[in-house]
């Protein structure tokens, strides 16, 4: 009887092992996010419900994980973040873009959030200037930190990508030109990667945005960004075409059709909404491949053809650029020494490098740092603190010279960090918002202020 109950036990205990989660997570509260509750979808994937204070309701999250996650204690692993598009949800990936198959056995794990909240329009992965919705703030303050301090991940732009679909594609594209030092790599499925740069793209990407708001999300017009007219500078600081230089050293995969009927369409599925989007998609993605082209930056544009604006075109999107992510993640490209960095922020933070402008009216700054000099270019003043580079407690002389500052030198103390805390004047305050019809009128000056660093 000893001998059954032994045999019994042991394969009770074999049969919890195999239904058991390959991962074995317990996720934790943290960075902004309250763990709502957590479903097991399979053995490998997880369901998982959040709430935040950025967002009026919950949002979803969906993670993949790898093969052998759990059994490989030690090891860390590298992060795709996959957005839906609009109208969608955080398991459209799962469920309609059949991810778990395409990604199969790849050593990686794939973060699906929601960008729209109960199936709705989306929020255009902004902060919303009326504070109702702030999808930034969840995704890049909130999320990231989360998932890296629940999992195993590696930490750093080179253990990073993302990747969207449509409105999906954009925030991907607009993530990355925003914090190119969080993402090695973005990529594009029929994303909308210029929403103001080109006067064309422009037009669409107003009409579409207005749309979602209005009959989707149920809100007015231009909740999402602001008026283009009074607020076209925060439509600028959002759009990847215009944050162009901000990709420089961001490997990117762009894919899109011309929205005639392709291989995975036939007139019985309705194509008259898919056909006309991905019309715009088409002349959205090839504007702004114009405009990488202009600047010398490299990505790649798989300008496909025949294709409508639907998940089987994205499926095959994924299939495709799989591999050329896990590529980059090993062999990731070195952080840019030195970086540009163009911004319409007030204050800013990337590389280790912090910036907070003093001006009167909101426009575009922008940084070039390297480890002994540094320009700030814009109106008015900025306050640099620099990545920790220095010795410690140890003087150093700062040279500055710029088009409204006279060379000078002073000598500043790195403080305990060992960063270097910088007041750069740089000339008169601009009267007038950027892209706006005064500051169109009377233009906006732009003054450099070059500083040189040494040891005194």
């Amino acid at each position: 009887m000893r001998r059954l109950t032994t045999a019994a036990a042991i394969i009770a205990a074999l049969a919890l092992a195999i239904a058991a989660p390959a991962h074995a997570v317990t996720f934790h509260d943290g960075h902004g996010l309250q763990v709502l509750s957590v479903k097991q979808v399979d053995s490998r994937l997880v369901a998982l419900k959040v709430k935040t204070a950025a967002l009026p309701d919950p949002a979803n999250i969906y993670i993949l994980f790898p093969p052998g996650y759990d059994a490989n204690a030690t090891t860390s692993y590298p992060v795709f973040y996959l957005l839906h598009g609009t109208s969608g949800t955080a398991s459209d990936w799962t469920l309609q873009g059949n991810a778990e198959k395409v990604i199969g056995n790849r050593q990686l794990i794939t973060v699906m959030p929601d960008i729209a909240l109960n199936d709705g329009g989306g929020g255009w992965c902004s902060d919303w200037p009326n504070g109702a919705q702030s999808w930034e703030r969840f995704h890049i303050k909130q999320l990231i930190p989360w998932v890296d301090s629940n999992l195993r991940t590696i930490q750093s732009r080179a253990g990073r990508a993302i990747a969207g679909l449509s409105q999906g594609g954009f925030c991907s594209l607009s993530y990355a030109a925003r914090h190119p030092d969080l993402f090695g790599t973005a990529l594009g499925y029929s994303g909308a990667p210029d929403i103001y740069y080109d006067p064309d793209a422009r037009v669409g990407a107003e009409g579409v945005i207005n749309a979602t708001e209005v009959g989707l999300d149920h809100v007015a017009p231009n909740t999402f960004f602001g008026n283009p007219v009074t607020d076209g500078i925060n439509w600028a600081a959002h759009d990847p075409a215009t944050l162009a230089e901000n990709l420089r050293s961001t490997r990117m995969y762009m894919y899109w059709g011309n929205g005639q009927p392709g291989p995975f369409d036939s007139p019985s599925t309705g194509l008259l909404g898919a056909i006309g989007i991905e019309g715009m998609i088409w002349r959205d993605n090839n504007d702004f491949q114009a405009r990488l082209d202009s600047l010398g930056i490299p990505a790649y544009f798989d300008d496909y053809g025949p294709g409508t604006h639907s998940w089987p075109y994205w499926t095959r999107d994924l299939g495709w650029s799989i591999d050329k992510v896990m590529s980059d993640f090993a062999n990731p490209a070195p952080a840019p020494s030195p970086f540009t960095y163009t911004s319409a922020d007030d204050s800013y933070a990337l590389y280790g490098w912090r910036v907070a402008m003093h001006r009167t009216a909101r426009e575009f700054s922008t940084l070039t740092a390297a480890r002994r000099s540094f320009s700030l270019a814009g109106s008015g003043s900025g306050t640099v603190t620099t990545a920790p580079l220095y010795r410690p407690r140890t003087r150093y002389r700062i040279t500055l010279s710029g088009d409204r500052v006279a060379k000078h030198s002073l000598v500043i103390r790195a403080g305990r960090a060992g960063r270097l805390h910088i007041a750069v004047p740089l000339g008169p305050s601009n009267p007038y918002q950027q892209d706006t019809a005064q500051a169109d009128a009377t233009g906006t000056a732009v003054y450099t202020t070059n500083v040189r660093i040494g040891r005194r």
